[in-house]
This record gives C-alpha cells, structure tokens and sequence, in this order.
C-alpha cells in the first residue's frame, strides 16, 4: 500500500478548480450583462445639451510631478482652453523634485504675463501623493467648477464649452469625458491597452451612467462641481484610488454624474512594459483599498439594489486576476487528476464560451462604438487578452497587498511624450528611465522570474493539450496564457537588463578632464 493514491485528489482538485472556474464565468457573465444594459438604454437614450445662461467661473487643475518633457505641453493646453479669460483660472499643483519645478515655474510666467489667471503652487513633501496636491490647492481655487488634467492629457479648446453647460441641471456634481489615446498604434502593448480603456469608456462607463448606476470619476478629464468635492468630505489619500473613493461618497451625497461619450480627451498611453505593470498596479490595489473603505457603508447605506449590486461587482472585479492566475497553475493538475477526458472538454468549452467570448463580444462591441469597427476589435481581442493575462500577476500581486494592508507609495506613471506622429515624437525615454537605474528592487525581479516561468508551464501545457483530442478546444486559452506570461516576464527582465546595463555603460565612460587654473 502506497501513502499517495491519485483518485484522492479528485474531488479536492475538481472542487477548487470548478469554483475558480464559476467565479470567473461570473465575471464574463457581468461582461454579457454590462453589453445588454448598454444596448438597452442606448436606444432610448434622449440627452439634449442644456445651456447655461450665465457662465462659471473654471479653476483648472494640472497635478504633476517630475513631468518635465510634457509639463509645457499640458500647461499650454490648459491656457489655450476657448472660455472667456476673466472666468478661466490655472492651478499648476507641482510636487516635482527636479527639473520641472523650474520648467513649469517658467512657463507659467510666461502665461502670466500674457494675463491669464495661472498659478504655479509647489509642495516640497508630497504629502498625500495627487490626492494631497489637488486637495492643497482647493484653498486657493476660485471657480465654482474643477476641470482635473494629469500631465499626459491634451484638452481640445473646446473642452469647457462640452462640458460646463451640463452643469445647468443643479444636482449634477461631476462630467467625465472620454478618453482618446495619441499613441495608440505605437506598439503592440498601446494597441492592447486602447482596447482595454475602449470597452470600459464606450460601455461600462456609459452603461452605468444611462442606467442610473454610480459613476466613476477616471482621476482626470472631468470637471468637477467644487461643492460636490467639499460635501463628500473633500480629497481623501488613504487609498491609492482616490478618484473611486471621492467618486462613491459624492454620489452617497446625493449628488449625479454625467457621463459625455461624444466628448474626447486624447492622453498618452504607457509604451514601456514597466510603466504598465506600475499603471496597473496602482489601479487594482486601490480599488480593493476602496473596497475594504466602503463596502461596508455602501451595504448598510439605503441605496437601490442595482446601484449596491454593481459597486460589489466594481470593486470585488480585481479579485478576478488572483483567480486566473491560479486557474492557469491549476489547469494540468486539474486535466490529470481532477476530472475525466469529458468533463475535461465540457470544462474547457465553458472556458472559451464564458471566457474569450465575453471578451471578444464586449470589446468588439466597444470598438464599433468607438468607429473603429467591429471587427477591428474582434481581430484584436486575442492580442488584449493576452496582455490581459499576462498582466494578471501584477494585479495579483496588487490585490495581495490590499488585502495584507499592506502600505506603498503612489508610483506616478512615466510619461515620455509619446505619440503616433514621429515628427512630433521627443527623444525623452532614456531620461524617463533614469530615476529608476537604482530602484531596482527584488520583487519585480522576482515577479518576472516568476511570469517567466508561468509562460513556459503554459506552453508545456499547450504543448500537451495539442497532443490529446478532448482538450482542444483549451489550446487557444493555453497558448494566450503562455504568450502573455512570456511577454511580460522576459519583457521586464530586458527591461531591466538594459537599465543595468545603461548605467554600467554611463559609469565606466571616460570624463574629460577640466583645464587647470593658474
């Protein structure tokens, strides 16, 4: 008698795997349910543009840090907003540790002397990260309305005009408008990153504003009504979302969002992996921060079903990367000793039917909605899911954190100025990149050792699923969970290899040595 008997692993395997499985079937469900909702309300939607006859006073907000190659470009962009300039004000919120206090400092003179209301107010300790910044400049904002841009926006001058005349209706405490990306066709990581940001703006964002469900406010391009800020208790920085989190409490206030699809601000999308995994990061790790704030509240607060329904799904929706990356680690487990060859095919139809195929309806949905055809986005599906998937362990290693309380700062994303048009493009990514030579640290290496790895179990996987009939219809998942893995681990370690590498190459260089005084 042997101390190990496979049939005893059956049931333990086949029930984790199945709860896994149901979990995330839930979430491609919510995908189908978030498209009907959309097509629902799409077709009765009636929104007249309403128009104030007196217009107010706008106090713009620019929040950046250590944003020199595109601190001018924002700057201007604010200063060339088309609205009358005795009711336009500028806030440049800059807790910069560089260069850039001076670049800004001095593009604001400029603009100052010119007459425009702009203001340079720099922090030296950063206390509160963004939160704290555009909670500082609150005090000495003049305008009845917020209009938030981060550094790598671009308002049109028309982008006041779209927006403040909404704000006729008295109850209405916040616009946001869609997102447009200058560098979409950059690389294969900005092309997938598009797609993503499609679906949540073209149909989420808009499915929950026609259908009553609370918004969410995206951090920036959109105009806030300063009351509807200082009645929700104002900017709070105990969580890496601060937008979310003001977002929630100003609706509990009773005030309502506004969501404008037709309305675009173009920003640059992340091109470099590690500004990715940094992006991300901090999105799904302050969303489960928020959770664990508000959940609470929001089940004892007197709200709608539909309205409490839809926040758990927002807020509980970054559990789901934990639970792919162990469906992934699972999976030859689960095929050898979890279930037989049928119930291994039935498993793996659900997977395609509840997992990519949710995915490929709600994206090639919102890329018709976007104008850029639907099957554009059916043919860029497969590339998005794999960065989803690859992405996954970041996010994991995100929610891990929330979960753990554990405390990290709020990491900027990098901005390189980067965009479609070469003839415009700036050569700024080297500079960018050198802050971080020496804030190399173990877990990210140890995060793309481990993605590395993942993405060769998956294509062994692959490899093995190939080789058996009753698991085909599992090779098309397989092989996007092994390209995924690949391309975000070694993609980081290269990442990190040529940093190394740079700075070696920078130390070693011979200095010129300076002429002798007498």
């Amino acid at each position: 008698m042997t101390w190990f008997n496979a049939n005893t692993l059956h049931w333990p395997i086949a029930t984790v795997y199945l709860v896994i499985l149901g979990c995330i079937a839930a979430y491609g469900l919510h995908r189908y349910w978030l498209l009907g909702l959309y097509a629902w309300y799409h077709a009765k939607r009636r929104d007249p543009v309403p128009v104030l006859e007196k217009l107010p006073r706008v106090t713009v907000q620019l929040p950046i840090f250590n944003e020199g190659s595109i601190a001018i470009r924002i700057i201007d962009a604010a200063c060339h907003l088309d609205y009358p300039q005795e009711l336009l004000q500028v806030q440049v919120l800059d807790d910069s540790t560089d260069e850039t206090v001076e670049i800004a400092r001095e593009r604001v003179a400029y603009w100052q002397q010119r007459g425009i209301d702009i203001q340079h107010l720099h922090r030296v300790d950063r206390r509160g990260y963004k939160a704290g910044a555009l909670a500082a400049g609150m005090p000495k904002a003049t305008g009845e309305l917020i209009a938030i841009f981060d550094a790598d926006f671009l308002p049109r001058p028309s982008f006041l005009h779209e927006t403040v005349h909404h704000f006729a209706d008295p109850g209405i405490g916040m616009v946001q408008t869609r997102w447009e990306h200058l560098n979409r066709k950059r690389s294969l990581l900005t092309r997938a990153q598009a797609v993503f940001l499609d679906g949540h703006f073209a149909i989420e964002q808009a499915s929950r504003c026609w259908s009553g469900r609370f918004l969410h406010f995206n951090g920036t391009a959109g105009v806030w009504r300063r009351a509807a800020i200082e009645e929700a208790g104002g900017w709070s920085a105990d969580t890496l979302c601060e937008d979310l989190d003001l977002s929630i409490r100003s609706q509990m206030a009773g005030w309502r969002f506004k969501y404008l699809p037709d309305v675009i601000c173009p920003a640059e999308l992340p091109p470099v992996i590690d500004a990715f995994k940094n992006q991300q990061h901090r999105w799904f790790k302050g969303t489960i921060q928020v959770a664990f704030k508000m959940l609470g509240r929001i089940r004892r607060e007197p709200l709608p079903l539909k309205i409490k329904v839809e926040l758990f799904c927002q807020l509980l929706g970054p559990v789901i990367c934990p639970l792919m990356v162990l469906f992934s680690l699972l999976y030859y487990p689960a095929v050898v000793y979890g279930f037989d060859a049928g119930q291994v095919a039935f498993v793996g139809v659900l997977m395609i039917l509840l997992g990519m195929c949710a995915g490929m309806a709600f994206y090639g949905a919102a890329e018709y909605v976007v104008r850029r055809g639907f099957f554009y986005g059916l043919a860029t599906v497969p590339l998005m899911i794999a960065v989803g998937l690859g992405i996954s362990v970041t996010n994991t290693r995100g929610v891990i954190e929330a979960l753990f309380r554990h405390e990290s700062p709020f990491m900027r994303t990098p901005k390189y100025n980067d965009h479609d048009d070469a003839a415009v493009r700036t050569q700024t990514r080297a500079k960018e990149s050198l802050p971080q030579r020496h804030k190399i640290k173990w877990v990210p290496v140890a995060q793309a050792i481990f993605e590395t790895t993942a993405g060769l179990y998956m294509a062994v996987c692959t490899i093995l699923a190939l080789s058996s009939p009753a698991v085909w219809a599992t090779v098309p998942l397989l092989g996007l969970f092994s390209i995924g893995y690949l391309w975000f681990g070694l993609g980081t370690l290269v990442h990190m290899l040529r940093l190394k590498l740079a700075e070696r190459l920078t130390d070693t260089a011979p200095t010129t040595p300076k002429p002798e005084t007498a």
